[in-house]
């Protein structure tokens, strides 16, 4: 199925409101990892067809926001069946990047945790099946920023997805990917002067997935700081929407689920 480039999420969007189109439609969610509740949302476009491929979406350190909503119903207008998966828990989203820090920094200091809650999350958007769109049999899972950490830890978990897309995410791990545990393929996009991903990390990260025999590919994307990607970033000199850097990644991010889901 070929889909629009995300960069053109506003037209997108602007297409979904006019009468002759439904808008995607935006369902909270209520489910649990352990003993912590977490709220998402399933997100999906009814005139997109009766059977839609599935992506588990993390967003940013900011988590579950009117931003990551809007994100999500750009991807739901290309035809995926999408959960945007809480991270934090029932009632905790971040005001600033303060708090966002402190939420994100008490998920990063738990792995088994957060492996817990975005596997929680990928199984919350597969119990969707029977009142959405979606087909179980091609799913899919992207995030940004810390998203993009995120679901690297989803594939390094054993996972059983279709592929994982990390976009300007944190490479490292306190747990690495043991032989033979990365199931699905990996795509990992990254900004080359994105200075939160140094170049020790990098090497880092394509030694463990090389030696946990992974299905990966790392780019690096000239000019391109973190947040790249996100239309909406404007954080400072190194969170800066890159619109070159984000046309290519999402072009890139397409071809990769269109081969995955066709496998």
């Amino acid at each position: 199925m070929r889909r629009l480039v995300p960069n053109a999420f506003a037209l997108a969007l602007a297409a979904a409101a006019m009468p002759a189109f439904a808008e995607p439609v935006a369902t909270p969610v209520s489910y649990t990892a352990g003993d912590t509740t977490l709220a998402g949302y399933v997100v999906h476009d009814p005139a997109q067809g009766a059977s839609q491929p599935g992506l588990v979406m993390v967003p940013n350190w900011m988590g579950v926001t009117d931003s990551a909503l809007e994100k999500a119903r750009g991807f739901a207008a290309q035809g995926y069946v999408v959960f945007v998966a809480d991270m934090y828990g029932e009632g905790v989203r971040p005001a600033n990047a303060e708090e966002a820090g402190a939420a994100a920094g008490a998920v990063y200091a738990d792995r088994p945790g957060m492996r817990a809650r975005i596997n929680a999350a990928l199984d919350t958007l597969r119990a969707q099946a029977g009142s959405t769109p979606l087909d179980v049999e091609r799913v899919g899972a992207i995030g940004f920023c810390f998203g993009g950490a995120t679901v690297l830890e989803l594939a390094r978990s054993g996972a059983d997805v279709d592929g994982v897309v990390s976009f300007h995410g944190n490479l490292s791990t306190s747990l690495p990917a043991e032989a033979g545990a990365v199931k699905a393929p990996v795509l990992a996009l990254n900004g080359a002067d994105d200075e939160y991903v140094p170049a020790q990390q990098i090497a880092d990260f394509q030694a463990e997935m090389t030696a946990a025999g992974a299905d990966w590919q790392f780019v690096n994307f000239a000019g391109a700081v973190h947040c790249f990607a996100e239309a909406d970033a404007n954080a400072g000199p190194m969170c800066q929407y890159h619109e070159r850097s984000a046309k290519r990644a999402y072009v890139m991010m397409d071809a990769f689920f269109d081969e995955a889901f066709a496998d």
